[in-house]
């Protein structure tokens, strides 16, 4: 049985590089070593994982670090609240769009639009959600989608690029959302992206959501550092946390982890081409 991460940050286990809050996390769980972070997850079945980056520095770390690692792969990307940082930054800009073209780069993101906090301007942020859908489409590259609590303003940006014959492949990251967008999102073939966060949320809604999401749209992903699922809560998040996930959704879907396990590798393979 194979599992896949399809969204951790651990290209800054043990780095002094990275973005900052990720790399603050990863020093407070000790003296964690990529290869033992990689390791525990092999032995957990989880034989891929998708690395993705926050911002210029943490995204050239990202690539970086997959390049000669197994079954690893980077996606780069300028999360949100980092709009502002790049949205006038043309030199930045020039950078981030090099890295596309590196080996093992198999999606762009994560980016899009977060409300809950306003880090960066709402206007920034649309800039560089725009700048990174229009990279992904000239590269024909997936986008990993960080949308919270602004689906009002995402979705006319998201079907503004659909138009006209062109379709944005990607996955909603860390979906915790309506019902309602969830339709909207599998009409335009998106996948769904569900995390640590299915374990310990109180809102029956939302439990309602995560069995409503169709086998062949659903990714598993522990957005590692972050969101550690139940019952390894108050430690650090890690990919090998992915087989809790799974576990607990298919018991919470009527299934068995074998087949939830099979199709979202199938998934992640289908998305990202790994």
């Amino acid at each position: 049985m194979e599992l896949c991460d399809s969204h951790c940050h651990i290209q800054s286990v043990g780095s002094p590089d990275g973005e900052a809050t990720t790399r603050e996390l990863w020093v407070k769980a000790g003296d964690t070593s990529p290869d033992d972070v990689i390791g525990r997850a092999h032995e957990a079945g989880i034989t891929r994982l998708v690395c993705v980056g926050c911002d210029l520095e943490d995204s050239i770390l990202a690539v970086d670090f997959v390049k000669d690692r197994e079954n690893c792969w980077a996606s780069v990307g300028i999360h949100p609240h980092e709009s502002n940082r790049y949205v006038t930054d043309k030199a930045a800009q020039r950078s981030f769009r090099e890295l596309v073209g590196k080996p093992k780069v198999v999606a762009i993101g994560e980016c899009g639009l977060d409300y809950f906090y306003t880090h960066s301007t709402k206007e920034d942020q649309q800039a560089l959600l725009r700048f990174q859908i229009e990279l992904a489409l000239d590269h024909n590259l997936p986008v990993i989608f960080h949308v919270r609590e602004a689906f009002r303003d995402f979705w006319p940006v998201f079907e503004e690029y659909q138009q006209g014959g062109q379709r944005i492949r990607g996955v909603l990251h860390s979906f915790t959302d309506t019902q309602a967008n969830l339709d909207r999102a599998l009409s335009h073939g998106l996948y769904i992206g569900v995390n640590g966060i299915a374990t310990f949320t109180k809102k029956p809604e939302q439990q309602a959501v995560y069995r409503a999401i169709p086998e062949d749209h659903l990714l598993l992903e522990t957005d590692a550092p972050f969101l550690t699922p139940v019952p390894y809560r108050g430690t650090i998040c890690e990919p090998y946390h992915i087989r809790t996930i799974a576990e607990f959704l298919a018991g919470r879907r009527s299934t068995t982890i074998s087949v939830l396990a099979a199709a979202i590798t199938r998934n992640a393979r289908h998305l990202f081409g790994i």
